[in-house]
């Protein structure tokens, strides 16, 4: 009996440091330390929330907007997941290549130009906000052209909204497409 005891007060012990302390502490920390971040990077206009620099969203097939990265998931962040197809899957080869095809249509490419990688294949999310600047640079006149804008303006807009890799080293350059579509509505 005494056994039981000392285990269910150390149940209760631990369940209000592990379960309550713990989760307060570091809900606090982070409201303090960075508030942005931990209420989610939410992005507003008019004081309503439009969008998280953490959630890619579907601006695919807008000339007006930069495109983002496919999403398996339609961009919803309660699934969070890639298509688990794999490189030899006839699927995942038809949607490379329809993907292809579309994006080389829509920027004027040529038929056998290089499409970034980003733009063919879905996020292991599927929720993935940034894509690489080459890739930004390849809509920059679709862009521009919808907007009625000159190329300099919205290649002055991509060079202004690319992040350098975190810390100086991890990762590549990339722009966060929500960020640099919100510019250019700022534009106009």
């Amino acid at each position: 009996m005494k056994s039981i005891l000392i285990a269910v007060r150390m149940l209760v012990v631990l369940t209000i440091i592990t379960g309550v302390i713990y989760p307060l502490f570091v809900t606090l920390a982070a409201q303090v330390i960075f508030p942005a971040q931990a209420n989610g990077s939410l992005q507003t206009r008019d004081g309503v929330a439009i969008g998280s620099t953490l959630i890619g969203q579907d601006m695919n097939g807008d000339p007006r907007y930069f495109w983002t990265r496919p999403s398996a998931i339609n961009y919803s962040p309660l699934p969070s997941s890639g298509t688990n197809l794999g490189p030899t899957s006839a699927t995942l080869a038809a949607a490379i290549a329809e993907r292809a095809s579309a994006f080389r249509i829509a920027h004027n490419l040529p038929d056998d130009a290089a499409v970034p990688a980003e733009m063919l294949f879905a996020s292991g999310s599927g929720l993935d906000p940034h894509i690489s600047p080459e890739a930004a640079r390849l809509q920059v006149e679709r862009v521009a052209t919808a907007r009625g804008l000159s190329v300099e303006q919205v290649n002055a807009l991509v060079d202004q909204y690319t992040e350098a890799p975190q810390l100086g080293f991890l990762g590549q350059p990339r722009v966060n497409v929500l960020l640099l579509n919100l510019a250019l509505d700022g534009l106009q």
